[in-house]
C-alpha cells in the first residue's frame, strides 16, 4: 500500500465446518457438497456456535437443503414531471418501450441485463425502479451505470420529464425497507433442514416443539411488537457480517441482508427449520475481491471456477444462507434452556482468551 493514510485492520478469522449442503447452486449433479466457511469476527463464540450447526448438517443425508429463488440488483431513478398526470403518462410510455431499454443496457454492458421496470408516482415525482441481472458481481456500480444510460435515453424522448436523481432511495440501498423483500434486491435464498427428533435431543438438548415455540414467540411475535420490518430472526447479522468481511463484500449491505425470516415446525419426522434471506447482496468479482486473502478465501470456497455468469455468486450466496442457518439454529436451541446461552458464551470466551 503506497498511501501512507491506508492501513489494515486485523479481524480474527477462522474456517468453520465443513457444512453439508445440497441444492443446484452448490452441488449440481451430486447429492451434496461439504464446504468449510471463513468467518471474520471479534465475537469468537460465533465460531463454535456455527460449528455446532455445521456438524449437525453432516448427520443428515441431504444436509442443509438450499434453493436460490431470485437474483437482481436495482437502482431507482427519480424523474420530475409538471404534474401527476404527466408522471403517469410518462410511466406508461416507459413500460411500453421496455424492449428498447433492454436493448440499450445489453449493448452497453457484457453482463448487465434489464429484467424489470417498476414505476411509482408520488405527486409529480416519478420513481422508476430498474432491476438488472449482473452476473457474478453484486452489481451496485453496474446498475448505476446502466441507470445513467437509461435516464439519458428516457429524457431524450420528450415526455415532459426533468432529471431528479440517479438514485431516488426506492432501490433501496443499505437501508431497512419493505420494498427489497417484496420486489427483490440481491440473491434471494432459502436454506432448510429436517432434523430427526433423536438428533434434536442429543445435539441441541431441546425438542422440536420447543424450537417451534421459540421461533413463533421470540422471532415472530417479539419482532412484530418491536416493529421489525419484514424481519423475524435472532441474529442473521452476526453470521453475515463475519462472512462478508472474510470474502470482501461491502459490509454495509448487512443492513438489508440481515432482514429475513426464520420458520420452524415440529413434524412427525423431527424439526423442520428454515432461514429465508430475500436480499443477499454479494458477489465474487468487483471491489475488494482482488485482495490476496479474499481471493484465497473465494478460491477455497469454490467460487473461482469457470462457470456460467452468476453461478459463482449464487454458490457464495447459498454458502452464506447455510451458514446463517447453522448459527441461528444453535443460538435458538440454547435459548430454549434457562441459563445455557450465557453460561456457554462465558465458557467459550474464557477458552478463547486462554488459547490466545
Amino acid at each position: 500500500m503506497n498511501d501512507p493514510g491506508t492501513f489494515s485492520t486485523e479481524v480474527p478469522t477462522r474456517w468453520v465446518g465443513p457444512l453439508r449442503i445440497s441444492g443446484d447452486a452448490i452441488a449440481k449433479g451430486e447429492p451434496y457438497a461439504e464446504v468449510s466457511v471463513p468467518l471474520a469476527t471479534y465475537e469468537t463464540p460465533l465460531w463454535p456456535s456455527v460449528g455446532r450447526g455445521a456438524s449437525i448438517s453432516r448427520e443428515l443425508d441431504a444436509g442443509i437443503r438450499t434453493v436460490v429463488v431470485d437474483e437482481r440488483m436495482t437502482r431507482s431513478s427519480l424523474f420530475v414531471a409538471d404534474s401527476a398526470i404527466g408522471a403517469e403518462a410518462a410511466a406508461r410510455a416507459i413500460r411500453e418501450r421496455l424492449s428498447e431499454l433492454e436493448q440499450l443496457v445489453a449493448a452497453d454492458s457484457r453482463h448487465a441485463r434489464l429484467i424489470e421496470v417498476h414505476p411509482e408516482i408520488v405527486g409529480n415525482l416519478l420513481f422508476v425502479r430498474f432491476a438488472f441481472t449482473t452476473g457474478d458481481a453484486s452489481g451496485h456500480n453496474m446498475a448505476t451505470k446502466a441507470a445513467e444510460a437509461l435516464m439519458e435515453r428516457i429524457l431524450s424522448w420528450g415526455l415532459g420529464l426533468d432529471y431528479g436523481s440517479i438514485s431516488g432511495n426506492y432501490c433501496s440501498d443499505k437501508k431497512a425497507t419493505a420494498v427489497n423483500g417484496i420486489l427483490g434486491r440481491g440473491r434471494s435464498v432459502v436454506a432448510e433442514m429436517l432434523i430427526p427428533h433423536e438428533v434434536v435431543g442429543r445435539r441441541l438438548r431441546t425438542t422440536a416443539q420447543q424450537m417451534a415455540d421459540i421461533v413463533v414467540r421470540k422471532n415472530l411475535v417479539g419482532s412484530t411488537i418491536a416493529g421489525a420490518l419484514r424481519s423475524a430472526n435472532a441474529h442473521y447479522a452476526n453470521m453475515l457480517l463475519a462472512f462478508y468481511l472474510a470474502t470482501g463484500q461491502d459490509a454495509a449491505n448487512i443492513v438489508e441482508g440481515s432482514q429475513g425470516i426464520t420458520y420452524a415446525e415440529a413434524r412427525e419426522e423431527g424439526l423442520y427449520f428454515s432461514c429465508t434471506l430475500p436480499h443477499l447482496i454479494v458477489g465474487t468479482v468487483g471491489n475488494g475481491k482482488h485482495l490476496a486473502h479474499v481471493d484465497a478465501a473465494l478460491e477455497r470456497l469454490g467460487c473461482r471456477e469457470e462457470r456460467e455468469p452468476g453461478a459463482n455468486a449464487r454458490r457464495l450466496a447459498v454458502l452464506m444462507a447455510a451458514t446463517v442457518l447453522c448459527g441461528e439454529l444453535s443460538l435458538l436451541a440454547a435459548q430454549t434452556n434457562p441459563g445455557e446461552l450465557m453460561q456457554t458464551h462465558l465458557l467459550m470466551e474464557r477458552k478463547g482468551r486462554q488459547s490466545a
